[in-house]
């Protein structure tokens, strides 16, 4: 059993001793509240005897308290039902972290993933640059042996305009020649 504590107190002028489980200190905030809620009614109404005025204190205390019992009550009719949900909110706030978990791992294998793509990506390039370069030296040689090709077929061309006149030239001379046999076996017969 708990120990009684022994305070003296003074209310609306007159001293008492109160016995009780609270501390000196809560038995005289108590004690100072009374007081002062008698005070507030003898201000104001100064025809009250002592016993109106600590009668009336107390309805007005009573009051409060069951304004107070009441709102209690209220708050805790409020507070029941997140109690209650207290155990399902605590396995989807699980059941949430589970899948934040899992959202970071997948996360984390599409960072790699990306930080590979981005080295092929950079090995493509390279690579690119590379068959770029190749190929810029391809058509340089394309250039360089189409040039050449056209310079050959311009010799070809020449070689065959040559060739043409040298032919004329040929026939000339066979025709020449022709004519001087004829002429030869003219004579003879």
């Amino acid at each position: 059993m708990t120990e009684k504590t022994r305070t003296d107190v003074t209310i609306d002028g007159r001293n008492f001793t109160v016995v009780g489980e609270g501390s000196e200190e809560y038995i005289k905030e108590l004690a100072a509240f009374v007081d002062e809620k008698i005070r507030e009614l003898t201000s104001k109404n100064d025809k009250l005897s002592s016993s109106m005025a600590a009668t009336l204190a107390a309805l007005n205390i009573a009051h409060e308290l069951f304004k107070s019992n009441k709102e209690l009550k209220k708050l805790k009719e409020e507070a029941k039902a997140p109690l209650e949900n207290y155990d399902k909110v605590l396995q989807q706030l699980e059941k949430e972290r589970l899948k934040n978990e899992e959202l970071k791992m997948q996360c984390n294998i599409l960072k790699d993933e990306i930080i590979e793509t981005k080295k092929q990506n950079e090995q493509l390039l390279k690579e690119i640059d590379s068959h770029k370069k190749a190929m810029d030296i391809k058509e340089k040689e394309l250039k360089e042996n189409q040039n050449l090709i056209k310079k050959l077929q311009d010799k070809i061309y020449e070689n065959q305009v040559e060739l043409i006149e040298v032919k004329k030239e040929l026939e000339e001379v066979l025709k020449t020649i022709d004519e001087e046999k004829n002429l030869f076996s003219k004579e003879e017969v």
